[in-house]
């Protein structure tokens, strides 16, 4: 049973990771990435508590709803928790991914110099675009163009994006998160349920240093 066990929490564990190179994707300086990485966050986050389930079989049933019953009704009572499970279900059924941009601009003479020498071509410059990125607009030889992206500070333009649809009050202080923030929420979630199943089913404490989650088979010597 034990192996059973540990070979469906690994595959838990790969489908979490899975999940943690979308977010990854999402937060990359590059920008190009940024939705399917968003998207893939979402899809393999929900598919690691399928995978999770799986351990009803070799452990029994009433063993396993004793230990995941209550962290269900914990995620049906979150209300992040709980709309990332319809995000996942909205992508799939309906490639719907309900975000918006916002950008606070603070732009002053001189301000583009600290960017440096635009590219080649560079014809105008955005903020705040789809993706939530901004930069030049490159005209190519054909005579399209493409976006080259750059990181602004802060100071210059605050751009951010959000969950459009998150069922909370408009003046809910959730409405104002970005979702970089909710997303690195739902995956702590996530991750603690996979130190708590490899806890309780395999006797396997997983160590933290600072925020990085080490490894199962590494320890912390001090």
């Amino acid at each position: 049973m034990n192996s059973e066990v540990k070979a469906i929490i690994q595959k838990a564990e790969d489908t979490f990771q899975t999940a943690k190179f979308g977010f990854d994707d999402l937060t990359a300086c590059g920008r190009r990435r940024r939705y399917s990485g968003l998207r893939n966050l979402i899809v393999f986050g929900r598919s690691v508590t399928f995978v999770i389930q799986n351990l009803k079989t070799p452990v029994g049933s009433d063993t396993f709803e004793r230990w995941y019953g209550p962290i269900q009704e914990q995620m049906k009572s979150d209300v992040v928790m709980k709309y990332f499970v319809t995000l996942r279900n909205e992508i799939l059924k309906q490639g719907k991914l309900p975000v918006s941009t916002s950008a606070t601009i603070n732009i002053n003479q001189g301000d583009m110099d600290k960017l440096g020498p635009p590219p080649p071509g560079a014809s105008s410059f955005f903020i705040g675009d789809q993706l939530g990125g901004s930069g030049w607009i490159v005209e190519l030889p054909d005579g399209s163009t493409e976006n080259y992206y750059v990181d602004i500070p802060t100071s210059m333009a605050d751009v951010q994006q959000h969950f459009t649809e998150l069922p909370v009050p408009e003046d809910d202080e959730l409405k104002s998160k970005p979702i970089e923030e909710l997303c690195e929420y739902y995956l702590d979630k996530l991750e603690q349920i996979l130190d708590s199943a490899r806890s309780e089913f395999l006797g396997e404490q997983v160590e933290k240093v600072g925020k990085i989650r080490l490894p199962p088979y590494m320890r912390v010597v001090k």
